[in-house]
């Protein structure tokens, strides 16, 4: 029997970034791309974690997958959480999450592509979209935190179309074990 091993801990660098005024020009939709997007109003949690799964498993998104369904679903269905999913072609290819923060601020949670859906021109264009549906809230501003794990074009686009660093700091990533895995793999089933 082969004895499980346990993965590294990984060091990254996180930036918080925020931005206090909407965007003054967005990208369209690229042409021929069949892409919408959709909000996701009481989104099953296996499906929730399907998205977190195959948009950020590269990146090291692992917290969520990691929660229970009690605490999950306190987090994803509450009135403060917005989930918009994107289709490309007929299927799911990414998604985006706000958080309604108290002090008007609206949270950019997760933003994220599936690997098909990369390199099409469609971040740029989500970006916008996730930014059009924050602004809605109307807040004072928009923030956003992505760290070193992340895609490279992260920080680059978000710095693009507005968004400031404000802050850093340090943290540590403690990746999926690969019963972590097997377990988010059968919540799918």
């Amino acid at each position: 029997m082969v004895k499980a091993v346990k993965p590294k801990s990984l060091k990254a660098t996180v930036t918080h970034l925020e931005i206090k005024r909407y965007p003054h020009t967005l990208k369209p939709l690229p042409v021929n791309l069949h892409a919408s997007l959709i909000k996701a109003t009481n989104i099953p949690l296996h499906f929730y974690r399907y998205l977190q799964w195959q948009v950020g498993r590269e990146w090291h998104w692992v917290n969520r997958l990691r929660m229970t369904d009690e605490h999950l679903s306190k987090i994803v269905h509450a009135k403060t959480t917005h989930i918009y999913v994107l289709g490309v072609d007929g299927a799911p290819g990414g998604f985006f999450e706000l958080t309604e923060l108290g002090d008007a601020t609206v949270e950019l949670t997760y933003f994220g592509l599936m690997a098909h859906a990369r390199a099409r021109g469609l971040g740029e264009w989500m970006l916008g979209q996730a930014l059009s549906t924050a602004w809605l809230m109307t807040p004072a501003r928009v923030i956003v935190s992505t760290n070193t794990l992340d895609h490279p074009a992260a920080l680059p686009l978000y710095q693009r179309i507005g968004f400031n660093p404000v802050s850093q700091n340090e943290a540590i990533i403690r990746p999926l074990a690969d019963e972590e895995i097997m377990a988010v793999i059968k919540s799918q089933a």
